[in-house]
């Protein structure tokens, strides 16, 4: 005759899926928590690892639906007449996910990385996949209510934002305070008593009101000072290199124009060193030679 379980096990199993510490469900039960620490391995510790790794299943499994879902929306969305084969529609959807060429043709063909590597490049620059990739990226501009020259100036101001319009920073003259407030000294030249100043590096914070906060990524206060962070420029930089295509004939004005000062600022400040370098190596030479007259003479 089949032993009948005991009742307990399935409450204690109801307990601990509940969240309950064992040694409280042995409390509840009256039961030692060896016996419920048994009763777990024995009859439902398996289950539960059960349940979790199949509620991991199912959540990558709709996940996944999801995605596939997404990218037959937008599939509807390219010209039908586009004499593209369905990899080829894959690889416009993935990669307008990505903006890399090699994960979208890895994905869309399921090749190794090598291969991709060399044949998405290929498949990018064709003129049916370019006109695709124009139609979806418009598609999901026109979703979200967005212009998209509106979008690009925006990524322009993240990568190319001047940290100066946030923050104000210098050293100024402060008073040395002491326990009862600022330290007096005697001037030796008028023989009066005068604050005694330090020269101290400041920084402040500008107003929300003077600032595009869009632009801020990050602004805390915390126990090492306050501190505040711009958005990730080279996110937007790279986002600008794969969207050129939307930009207007002035914002590309602009990226050229902020291309060329920066080109001449590095460019200045290399020759400015090299500058200094060499005024140095001819101080040293003359050094060197009036040390070399000095010992000849003694």
């Amino acid at each position: 005759m089949a032993r009948t379980l005991d009742p307990r096990i399935e409450q204690a199993k109801k307990l601990y899926d509940a969240g309950e510490k064992l040694i409280d469900i042995a409390d509840q039960l009256g039961v030692p928590e060896g016996t419920i620490r048994s009763w777990k391995k024995r009859y439902w510790g398996n289950a539960t690892l059960q349940k979790k790794e199949c509620n991991v299943a199912k959540e990558k499994k709709l996940s996944k639906r999801a995605e596939q879902e997404t990218i037959k929306q937008e599939s509807e969305y390219l010209d039908e007449t586009a004499e593209l084969s369905e990899k080829q529609r894959l690889f416009c959807m993935y990669y307008i996910r990505s903006f890399s060429a090699t994960k979208a043709y890895q994905k869309a063909y399921r090749c190794s990385y090598d291969v991709a590597n060399a044949e998405g490049y290929k498949l990018l620059v064709k003129p049916c996949i370019k006109k695709a990739i124009q139609q979806l990226k418009q598609n999901r501009l026109n979703r979200e209510l967005l212009d998209e020259h509106d979008i690009f100036q925006k990524y322009i101001d993240i990568a190319f934002a001047d940290l100066t319009d946030y923050v104000e920073f210098g050293v100024e003259e402060t008073p040395v305070m002491g326990l009862y407030g600022p330290i007096k000294v005697k001037d030796p030249n008028t023989g009066k008593k005068v604050t005694l100043t330090q020269k101290e590096n400041v920084v402040r914070f500008k107003s929300s009101s003077e600032i595009d906060g869009t632009l801020l990524a990050e602004v805390k206060k915390g126990k090492n000072g306050d501190s505040i962070k711009l958005a990730d420029r080279m996110k937007a930089l790279d986002w600008l290199a794969n969207h050129m295509d939307l930009a207007t004939e002035e914002q590309r004005a602009r990226i050229e124009q902020i291309k060329a000062q920066t080109h001449r600022l590095t460019r200045d400040d290399e020759e400015q060193e090299e500058t200094v370098d060499d005024g140095f190596l001819k101080a040293l030479e003359g050094t060197a030679a009036e040390d070399w007259a000095d010992e000849e003479e003694s």
